[in-house]
């Protein structure tokens, strides 16, 4: 196995609680290095006493991009394999030797589970696959939710390291207002990028405008109606989404249809449509939506994956609809898988008493 240097780089303001975690995870790297853009807590007397190479610069106008690139240049020039991380993302152990027996001279990037989301047993909620491992020819682009841009006319080899996990801790207590400008910054500069629009789009679902979502789901597909189908068949469950918060089921109807036709492989159109038609008591459809649902066991790891997709919420729903279906016992069965996987959830733990209760009157 050959020896790489592999250095860590990341941009802190004011993580003084994830300092320690954060750099007992990534010390098997050669070097750690940290753009610190303005904290006024011990993050950078933390790091520094732990050996971590700091640098303090304001970022003013803030952008992602601009502190990941400014992040970038404080590598060495010797640097085999960059490693891009936050303060609160942990690595699993022993994520450098799957790194270094997977590397080769000819790879220039690399792809490994990204646990997003986790329950507080720590068990994963919502991954997918992160690929902020990389060559010395990358560099960082978009205001927010900034990715790697390739600058080479060299092949891009890609590697996916299965056995290397970050987990994420996200600190919910950090003001993220500036999300909206910077993604409508980026629309602006980049005003026929699909992934843009969908960012922006999806922000808007998060801040329930519906009305602005679908005014970008129509931009979307004007751009380009034959674009990367996960991510067209996401933009079309928005859309549905949006129609139905706005009342109109023959609209949210038409347009979650139109996303399981453009992804049928993926369950969230399916879990969606269901929630749909149970809001309606259209119970049988609800039933034949979710058990097909259930016939999509791959998680593709995709960004756009949605938790209710793979957690307890399918399973509750199909109990419930079991109940008005008068079918108790298959109620039951899948009530119980619900409590498997979420023993604490107080909804799950009401339906199966009554479960048991309409059982014992039979």
């Amino acid at each position: 196995m050959k020896k790489y240097k592999i250095c860590v780089y990341a941009i802190s303001k004011n993580e003084e609680k994830y300092a320690l975690k954060w750099y007992n995870s990534m010390k098997e790297a050669d070097e750690i290095y940290v753009l610190d853009t303005g904290s006024t807590d011990n993050t950078v007397p933390i790091l520094k006493s732990l050996g971590v190479h700091v640098t303090t610069k304001v970022i003013n106008p803030w952008r992602f991009d601009v502190a990941r690139n400014e992040s970038l240049k404080l590598l060495p020039k010797d640097t085999d394999i960059y490693v891009c991380t936050d303060l609160d993302e942990i690595f699993l152990p022993g994520w450098r030797q799957e790194l270094e027996k997977s590397w080769d001279n000819d790879t220039v990037q690399a792809k490994y589970r990204y646990n997003w989301l986790l329950d507080k047993n720590n068990k994963p909620k919502l991954s997918f696959l992160y690929d902020k491992i990389h060559n010395a020819n990358f560099e960082w682009k978009y205001p927010i939710h900034e990715i790697l841009k390739y600058n080479s006319a060299a092949p891009r080899k890609t590697i996916i390291l299965k056995n290397v996990t970050l987990n994420h801790y996200q600190d919910k207590s950090k003001n993220r207002t500036s999300y909206n400008p910077l993604l409508e910054l980026a629309l602006k500069e980049n005003p026929t990028d699909l992934r843009c629009i969908y960012l922006l789009a999806r922000q808007e679902i998060y801040n329930k405008n519906w009305d602005k979502c679908l005014e970008l789901v129509k931009k979307y597909l004007e751009v380009n109606p034959h674009s990367y189908y996960i991510q067209r068949a996401t933009m079309l469950r928005y859309a549905g989404r949006s129609y139905r918060n706005l009342d109109n089921y023959n609209e949210a109807k038409k347009w979650y249809e139109k996303a399981i036709k453009t992804a049928p492989n993926i369950r969230d159109g399916y879990v969606e449509l269901a929630m749909l038609e149970f809001s309606q008591y259209n119970y049988g459809n609800t039933i034949s939506l979710l058990e097909k649902a259930l016939t999509i066991t791959e998680n593709s790891l995709n960004v756009i994956n949605e938790i209710f997709a793979w957690d307890d919420t399918l399973y509750c729903l199909l109990s419930e609809s079991y109940i008005y279906a008068k079918n108790p016992t298959k109620a039951l069965e899948y009530i119980n898988i619900a409590l498997t996987m979420n023993p604490d959830n107080k909804k799950s733990q009401q339906i199966k008493q009554d479960i048991e209760l309409i059982i014992k009157s039979i």
